[in-house]
């Protein structure tokens, strides 16, 4: 059988830097050669791989729209003569990244998996060899097309990440979905109809510009004035984090500037600050208020899902009515009402 190909999109990241008097930085060319120098990569039950390192090299802190661009776009050029897609990204936005790209990407037929590690590759106990060694071995044998995450030995949808460990190696999980895929002694394939699925239409890549939105966070006792004086920017959305199943203070003049906005045309939208779990406005009387106000339930969506599909909705030509009710659907895979 002929060995599949993949592509490496390294756009930095912690998993190829080097050690100098002032810290991990990374360093141009520096991780191809590390990967030559490891036999484990070339075995031939190990599929091809092509690496392209971004230049300059980006730290995800760094990372903006236009780079969830540059990345879909850079994917888009080389669609048709690979097997599957590894992007090396580090793990501080990775998950936005990960979002971003799965509402870009509309009938993927191809796996794309975004994986990075904790400790540089370089490292004697990196994570960063299993972390790249098991995306590419599952790219190739276990495709799943969609954009995922892989790391410490897990699959998870893109759009259900969350980084939620700083310097552990399990950094991701998925609060709301279990993992498309577990490797362990067995490579075990949960939640997923079928491998290599195809879908009905064509490839396409969709474009997203950066777009001016707000997000708050609730906190006993948070001023009307926070939220008045995030809504006075050029905001055209806002994501408020609230207590619980989608709770808020049932301030007077908190749920009248909410509905002001709401009326002037910005989309906000309600997700719980808690790690798991939905929001239902209709549970509480605080949650009713918000729906009153013209606040939207952003169900079990992660902050970091809701972020890059609002980006994505109001980077297209769609009417306010339609970014509404798209907002509430489940387009990719990212919320379950």
């Amino acid at each position: 059988m002929e060995r599949k190909h993949i592509y490496i999109a390294y756009t930095g990241g912690t998993i190829g830097m080097q050690k100098s008097d002032h810290g991990y930085i990374p360093v141009a060319g520096f991780m191809q050669k590390q990967l030559e120098s490891m036999p484990e990569f070339h075995r031939p039950e190990m599929p091809e791989f092509t690496i392209h390192e971004y230049a300059p090299l980006i730290d995800s802190s760094d990372m903006t729209p236009a780079d969830w661009q540059r990345i879909a776009d850079d994917i888009k050029d080389n669609y048709d003569k690979y097997d599957g897609f590894v992007i090396l990204h580090g793990t501080d936005t990775m998950a936005y990244t990960a979002s971003a790209l799965s509402f870009m990407f509309e009938n993927l037929d191809k796996p794309v998996i975004v994986t990075g590690s904790q400790i540089p590759l370089v490292e004697l106990r990196s994570d960063g060899q299993s972390n790249l060694l098991n995306a590419l071995h599952i790219a190739a044998n276990y495709p799943i097309n969609e954009v995922t995450v892989f790391f410490n030995n897990q699959l998870i949808r893109g759009n259900r990440s969350t980084k939620a460990h700083a310097d552990g190696f399990g950094a991701f999980i998925s609060p709301n979905l279990p993992p498309l895929l577990e490797a362990g002694i067995n490579i075990t394939v949960n939640n997923v109809t079928e491998l290599n699925k195809k879908p009905e239409g064509e490839f396409k890549v969709h474009n997203i510009t950066p777009q001016p939105i707000g997000v708050i966070t609730m906190y006993p006792g948070i001023s009307p004035e926070v939220i008045r004086n995030t809504l006075r920017q050029p905001v055209n959305a806002m994501i408020l984090l609230t207590f619980g199943v989608g709770n808020a203070p049932q301030n007077k003049e908190l749920l009248e500037q909410l509905k002001e906005a709401s009326d002037r045309g910005v989309i906000v939208m309600n997700l719980t600050q808690c790690l798991s779990g939905k929001v239902n406005m209709g549970g509480y009387a605080t949650g009713c208020a918000l729906a009153d106000a013209g606040v939207l339930s952003g169900y079990d969506m992660t902050p970091e899902a809701a972020l890059a599909k609002l980006h994505f909705l109001l980077s297209q030509d769609l009417s306010l009515e339609t970014m509404r009710t798209l907002m509430q659907q489940d387009l990719r895979g990212e919320l379950t009402h």
